[in-house]
């Protein structure tokens, strides 16, 4: 069967053809899969990162790659899609203000807890590469330089396994540690032969890495003191980011924080069960109305 006229192409001059009819499967695949939602004002950025799929699996088209994507046999082929479209900007201590609130307004309360045999939890909602939650780590240590000992872990989820396999490598470029400290990066990092830096061991002891789709099942059952869920919920529609906020509420312990990306804003059910305690900060009430 012939494919569609490359006139008809969303993406002009354009290496393979790319429909409409192309678009609209990859974005309800998108949507169905992982609650992202893309429009058509997103045609180039779905053609720029899926066409270097096309070369490697040898295709002709997208519509050849929309069957494949379809199929039962293109299971882990979808799965390479979806993290290929997955946003992954991070950094290291992106939007400072919330570790500086994490570290002088939570951390104190959590370090004496741990110390008298707490258990204490942190979760980084959507992780990357792993700068947010070794941030996390970086701070926390800052306040519990015993914090490897005690009961203390962060969970670093996100939907994107080549993400997370990077995460758990810990290795960075040399320009990617900008937002590290002079004195954090000599206690805390080490120059690889080839330049780049890895986190340390004691730093890394503090992260377990799992993959998990925020739109899907949440296997944990026990509660965290702070949650950081930045700049991915403003790619759902409206309904799925209040079914987000209200699914983090039984999840935080009574004061908990929960740290946000600076487009986005707790709506929704969720909204009425917490306090903002600064920009983009929420703390969760308890049983009285404080946090």
């Amino acid at each position: 069967m012939s494919q569609t006229p490359r006139a008809h192409s969303l993406v002009g001059n354009a290496e393979f053809a790319f429909t409409a009819r192309d678009l609209e499967v990859i974005t309800e695949i998108m949507r169905r899969e992982t609650g992202v939602s893309l429009t058509g004002a997103k045609a180039n950025l779905v053609y720029s990162r899926l066409a270097k799929r096309l070369r490697k699996l040898g295709l002709e088209s997208f519509g050849q790659y929309c069957q494949l994507i379809q199929s039962h046999e293109g299971e882990a082929e979808r799965m390479e899609m979806l993290a290929a479209l997955t946003t992954n900007v991070t950094r290291f201590f992106r939007e400072p203000h919330h570790f500086e609130h994490l570290r002088d307004k939570m951390l104190p309360g959590m370090a004496r807890y741990a110390q008298s045999g707490g258990r204490v939890r942190l979760w980084s909602a959507a992780c990357s590469s792993g700068q947010e939650p070794y941030s996390m780590a970086l701070t926390l240590l800052e306040a519990m330089p015993d914090a490897a000992r005690l009961d203390v872990r962060i969970l670093a989820t996100d939907i994107d396994p080549n993400m997370l396999r990077e995460g758990e490598d810990g290795i960075y470029e040399d320009g990617l540690l900008e937002g590290v400290p002079p004195a954090m990066r000599r206690a805390h990092f080490t120059r690889q032969p080839d330049g780049r830096w890895r986190v340390s061991e004691e730093v890394r002891r503090l992260v377990r890495f799992r993959r998990l789709n925020l739109i899907g099942h949440w296997p944990m059952k026990a509660k965290f003191q702070a949650v950081f869920c930045r700049n991915v919920v403003i790619y759902f529609d409206g309904q799925t980011q209040e079914t987000i906020w209200s699914r983090f509420v039984p999840l935080l312990d009574d004061g908990g924080a929960l740290y946000i990306g600076h487009s986005e804003r707790v709506t929704g059910p969720a909204e009425p069960q917490f306090q903002n305690d600064g920009i983009t900060i929420y703390r969760k009430l308890g049983a009285g109305g404080k946090a």
